[in-house]
């Protein structure tokens, strides 16, 4: 499978990019973290990593290490708005369970 990356979420990574005026992309990986066990981590990144896989969608380089593969294979990353909250929303196919605060997960 893979990360993919919706047209929105490409295009607010773009945009973030091209202010910052330096940036490979976006690394998405998990940490333990929460209620449930486990919590997303996303960053911008200026350089890959040597063990990094990358997957690119609408122009968007998408870096994940290994080890977080396994949690996060087949995520759909989006960005959207609600109301006056805009964010980052994961689509995640292997999530069992998400805890009250939305913050932490378990697959």
């Amino acid at each position: 499978m893979a990360i993919t990356l919706t047209e929105a979420a490409a295009r607010h990574v773009s945009r973030y990019l091209a202010r910052r005026g330096q940036g490979l992309g976006v690394r998405l990986g998990v940490k333990t973290s929460g209620c449930s066990g486990l919590a997303y981590k996303l960053e911008y990144v200026d350089e890959a990593a040597p063990e990094d896989l990358v997957f690119e969608n609408h122009g968007v380089k998408v870096l994940i290490d290994p080890k977080s593969l396994a949690y996060i294979d087949g995520t759909e990353l989006d960005f959207v708005r609600e109301g006056l909250n805009e964010g980052f929303r994961f689509n995640n196919p292997n999530e069992r369970d998400r805890c009250g605060c939305g913050e932490s997960f378990r697959v």
